[in-house]
């Protein structure tokens, strides 16, 4: 037998190792290429990937009912940043009078895009509220107005077309507008009525200064839920007007209290202010309505 050169037997050494190594890579391989694979069914079936969210069977789903109710008159539509004292005092209402109609567990916790009834229940139907013409704004409220459904005994141009009173006719009662209002404060006027950027009166004052009440009402909101209104008291006049105080230092009245007008109701001070002040708010059906319409001259 002849022997094997010192190169050859080097080489092929070399070559054996190889082989080895390459069956074991090729084992390795054929032990994951042939890995079992779990059928996880269909796509709607399967985990949804990271943001993307897993398909949904929808057509058993129906929506709530209160959303059949979005843009009727009576309801709103939470918009982002709302908040139920908000949402109250825009709408003219208690804001707990809104949680009630609700039937709302929490009232902290709304939604973007919910519908909530901002009428008492059985107020779904557009009414006109009639009001006899009086003279000024004297006297006090002693009885709430008629509501009656929207007809053309209501409307202003059949009114002025009608027969005028005799000195026989009933005379015209005190209405909800007749309220004697005084101002809130006895601070000079800083800054008037802007229908887009001040939606009532800022008076001067100093910390500790009475605020009073401007009209017999009921506190319907005292505290500070309500951004950029600081220590706020809310009070509610009758069905048509509310009135709101803001910025005080301290609160003096609690919900649900009934206070008379030129009571004191807070302490002037400077809450999420930026200087010591009154911002006093008349709203007739929520809507705010410039002061000087309504309080005595001064």
């Amino acid at each position: 037998m002849r022997s094997i050169p010192p190169i050859t037997q080097r080489a092929l050494m070399a070559l054996t190792a190889v082989t080895a190594v390459g069956l074991a890579m090729g084992c390795s391989s054929r032990s994951l290429n042939n890995a079992p694979v779990q059928d996880r069914g269909t796509s709607s079936s399967r985990p949804s990937q990271v943001g993307v969210p897993a398909p949904v069977d929808t057509s058993g789903l129906k929506p709530l009912p209160v959303f059949d109710n979005a843009g009727k008159p009576g309801y709103y539509t939470v918009k982002p940043g709302d908040t139920l004292i908000r949402i109250g005092l825009d709408a003219g209402q208690n804001f707990r009078d809104v949680v009630r109609w609700n039937n709302l567990e929490n009232p902290n916790l709304i939604e973007v895009g919910q519908v909530l009834r901002i009428v008492p229940p059985g107020s779904d139907n557009p009414l006109v509220v009639v009001r006899p013409v009086t003279s000024g704004m004297q006297g006090t409220t002693t009885a709430a107005p008629a509501l009656r459904p929207a007809s053309a005994a209501s409307n202003p141009l059949a009114a002025a077309s009608s027969p005028q009173p005799t000195a026989s006719s009933p005379q015209p009662t005190a209405t909800e507008d007749d309220i004697a209002w005084i101002w809130p404060a006895q601070g000079k006027l800083i800054a008037g009525f802007d229908e887009l950027k001040n939606k009532g009166y800022d008076i001067d004052g100093n910390a500790g200064d009475p605020i009073i009440a401007a009209g017999d009402g009921r506190v319907v909101y005292a505290g500070a839920g309500l951004r950029g209104y600081g220590n706020l008291i809310i009070l509610k006049h009758n069905n048509t007007f509310l009135t709101a105080y803001a910025h005080n230092q301290t609160l003096l009245v609690k919900e649900d209290q009934s206070v008379k007008k030129g009571q004191k109701i807070a302490e002037m001070g400077n809450s999420d202010a930026d200087r010591v002040k009154l911002h006093f708010e008349i709203r007739r059906q929520g809507k705010p309505v410039d002061p000087a319409k309504y309080l005595p001259a001064k």
